[in-house]
């Protein structure tokens, strides 16, 4: 049955390369120095501002939610902030939804 089927027989192996240049690891650090300047510290810096945005969240203040929802502050606790929307309807909403806080009197601008 083996006169169907062709013997295949390994060519004798090639030298070996070189081991490395250090080439690669200059690909390998400028892929992280991109990563960082690009990703890393940007997010950073974002994340550092809306810390700061929710930490200095005061009664008064007029802010956007992410959902889009603007209104002023009325009451601030350590999570949630109570939002006045209009003179009736207050709504209470985690602080980590607050985008942006907006200038005094724009909401009387809309």
């Amino acid at each position: 049955m083996s006169f169907f089927i062709p013997a295949a027989y390994a060519d004798a192996a090639g030298a070996a390369g070189p081991a490395g240049t250090g080439f690669e690891w200059i690909f390998l650090v400028g892929f992280l120095v991109i990563f960082y300047l690009m990703i890393w510290r940007p997010q950073a810096k974002r994340a550092k501002e809306h810390k700061s945005l929710l930490g200095n969240l005061q009664k008064g203040d007029e802010v956007v939610t992410s959902g889009g929802i603007a209104g002023k502050v009325s009451k601030v606790s350590d999570d949630f902030v109570v939002i006045e929307v209009s003179e009736t309807v207050e709504l209470k909403i985690q602080k980590a939804a607050i985008a942006a806080t907006l200038p005094k009197g724009t909401l009387k601008a809309i």
